[in-house]
């Protein structure tokens, strides 16, 4: 039976509810350890009671957490990084490994934990007498346990979120992975601290923005964080979002659509095996990871939520139709503008600016009726590796316009599918090697180099994908007829 299981039994928590590595984890920062009065606190207490374990750990110490930090990182082969030099709060992390340790934020070990966020985290142990008897008694000044038996997030103590308003974020996330409800005074306090969040330094917003795309529901989560006062501190620029109404054929405006987009994805993320016969392939691909947390599938996420970004500022009413001349191409550069504010990976914005800049050209195509080679190619081309999260792109965006089930979309898809099909091919063919160098071209046309010699290779490549040319003597006759000349 589990601590939450005794309401009125002594809490403890024993050392076989912690994973094997965490265990590991524990006695090594023991180890380094020259004072005692090192605690395990928060999410790995909290987690544990929760019976959902995880290898990562959090210490605290009354003084010298970075030099511990410091000492275990050492011991352990990895890597120290300070978090708040100010606050004394570090990271070790290493292959398979993550410790955080901080020092008290108060002259007591009471008075520490009622300073943090959630009382559901402001719980410890001493990790001396967890290491020597297995178990140990659960420190609970704030009422945590009984916050964890009733779901419930409640802040700490008074003012803890407006003393760091990433905490505010923070809950959201709390509720999309633990499935717990802030309390009615906890979302009147997150409210009131929402606006500090334009204080937060980038990088912490981004850790906690990447932490929402990293949950099963990151739609339900991003709606709460909107609903709370969060997300437009975070995105400005969704509340233009908010007030541009649409034309049929969509039922809602640029927001709700978003919105819809998002939370389509979500359910297209988690049956990739219904997309048969591509779902092995796509999430083999949509797992690459692209830097600092992020995979190809939460770009994918952020791009459902931000592709009709520069709707609200391209929009025109011409001859009594509502239009949104580019808002693709200024969409994406205000897309890469958000990435790099946040901080976020290069890898990860330039797929992000690269799906909302061509998250229009499978509509393009399916309107010119039948899709030639050469526009196949081309699309393929010009998206390269990125070519499949697009596609899946355009099946959200499609179900975000009537708010229909991404997976009817999909049943009907033909030429989604039918370009998934074709990627692999496509892939082999543009992995072959040119049959002309440049040399080629400046000797037989006399030219210097410049772009004319560049535009006759992209000529010669795209037949040479097409398959109209096979050799280097076929490549120099097509750009000699009229077909392949400048």
């Amino acid at each position: 039976m589990t601590p939450l299981g005794h309401r009125h039994a002594r809490a403890e928590l024993r050392l076989a509810r912690l994973t094997p590595a965490a265990a590991a984890l524990l006695r090594a920062a023991r180890a380094a350890a020259p004072d005692r009065g090192v605690v395990v606190v928060g999410g790995t207490v909290r987690d544990a009671l929760l019976e959902r374990p995880d290898a990562d750990v959090d210490l605290a110490v009354p003084r010298g957490a970075l030099a511990l930090a410091e000492r275990l990182a050492a011991g352990l082969g990895a890597t120290a990084v300070v978090l708040d030099a100010e606050r004394g709060a570090a990271r070790v992390a290493g292959p398979g490994l993550q410790l955080d340790v901080s020092d008290f934020r108060a002259p007591t070990l009471a008075a520490d934990l009622a300073a943090r966020d959630f009382t559901v985290n402001a719980l410890a142990v001493d990790l001396d007498r967890l290491l020597a008897a297995g178990r140990a008694p659960i420190v609970d000044p704030t009422g945590g346990l009984a916050d964890l038996r009733a779901r419930r997030l409640r802040p700490a103590g008074p003012g803890v979120l407006d003393d760091d308003p990433l905490r505010a974020l923070r809950g959201v996330r709390l509720e999309a992975t633990l499935g717990f409800h802030l309390t009615p005074a906890g979302a009147k306090a997150v409210r009131r601290a929402a606006p500090g969040l334009a204080r937060v330094a980038a990088e912490r917003v981004r850790d906690e923005l990447i932490a929402l795309l990293r949950v099963a529901a990151t739609g339900r989560a991003v709606r709460r964080a909107d609903a709370l006062g969060l997300l437009t501190v975070v995105l400005p620029e969704i509340e233009p979002m908010r007030a541009t109404a649409q034309p049929l054929p969509h039922r809602f405006g640029v927001l709700e659509h978003s919105l819809r987009a998002l939370e389509a994805c979500d359910r297209v993320l988690a049956r990739l095996s219904a997309l048969t016969p591509f779902g092995e392939e796509l999430a083999a691909h949509l797992a690459e990871p692209l830097g600092g947390g992020l995979s190809r599938s939460h770009v994918l996420k952020l791009g459902a939520l931000l592709h009709d970004v520069s709707k609200p500022e391209t929009r025109r009413l011409v001859d009594g139709r509502i239009r949104f001349f580019e808002h693709d191409a200024i969409g994406a550069a205000r897309a890469r503008a958000i990435g790099e504010r946040l901080r976020l990976p290069e890898r990860a914005v330039a797929l992000l600016e690269r799906l909302v800049r061509h998250h229009l050209r499978p509509m393009h195509l399916a309107q010119a009726g039948e899709v030639t080679r050469r526009a196949r190619l081309r699309f393929y081309r010009d998206l390269g590796p990125d070519t499949r999260d697009l596609l899946l792109l355009t099946l959200v965006d499609a179900a975000g316009v009537t708010g229909v089930s991404p997976m009817a979309v999909w049943r009907r898809a033909t030429l989604i599918r039918d370009l998934l099909r074709g990627w692999t091919d496509a892939e082999t063919a543009v992995a072959a090697p040119p049959l002309l160098r440049g040399e080629d071209v400046m000797a037989r046309y006399a030219l210097p180099p410049g772009p004319v010699v560049g535009h006759l290779l992209a000529r010669a490549r795209e037949a040479q994908d097409l398959g109209l040319v096979r050799t280097r003597d076929e490549a120099l006759a097509y750009l000699d007829s009229s077909d392949g000349a400048p």
